[in-house]
């Protein structure tokens, strides 16, 4: 472990459409091998069959609507006591429960059969609008696991 300091967290940019922090995490996420302009074309063309398909006008909205159902809010962390291993549930802090909700979006949305990963990521946020699709069954997975736990919710991790 490194004895040099606590490193600062950077600042992100906003993104230049939405003005959002949010979106440009997300888009940071979807990024491969540093082509961040692929990545912005894709998630806004996302954005927009998402607004067509659910009739909005607020495309952005629906993101932030579709990440907050996907968030996780218990999750459970494996502790060692007494030679075994307990899943003791803990409450996920909110920048974890973004980036886990990040990486199954964007996990699941990578698994689908759609033709463009556009098509994918808006299938993916509408099922999620609708509280069904493999996110969600990842979260509420998440939460399963953290409810059958709690007896051992008492442990710190």
């Amino acid at each position: 472990m490194p004895r040099r300091g606590h490193v600062s967290k950077r600042d992100i940019t906003p993104d230049s459409v939405y003005n959002s922090k949010l979106v440009t995490r997300f888009i940071n996420n979807l990024m491969n091998r540093g082509k961040r302009s692929i990545a912005t074309g894709i998630f806004y063309d996302a954005l927009e069959k998402l607004s067509k398909m659910n009739n909005a006008e607020n495309a952005l909205e629906l993101f932030k609507k579709s990440i907050d159902s996907a968030k996780p809010i218990v999750e459970v962390r494996s502790k060692r006591i007494g030679g075994a291993n307990y899943q003791v549930p803990i409450e996920v802090k909110a920048d974890r429960a973004i980036a886990l909700a990040f990486r199954w979006i964007l996990g699941f949305s990578r698994q689908r059969k759609e033709k463009s990963m556009a098509d994918r990521l808006a299938a993916e946020f509408a099922d999620i609008l609708k509280n069904t699709g493999a996110t969600m069954k990842k979260r509420d997975e998440v939460h399963r696991m953290a409810e059958a736990n709690k007896a051992f919710a008492h442990y710190r991790v």
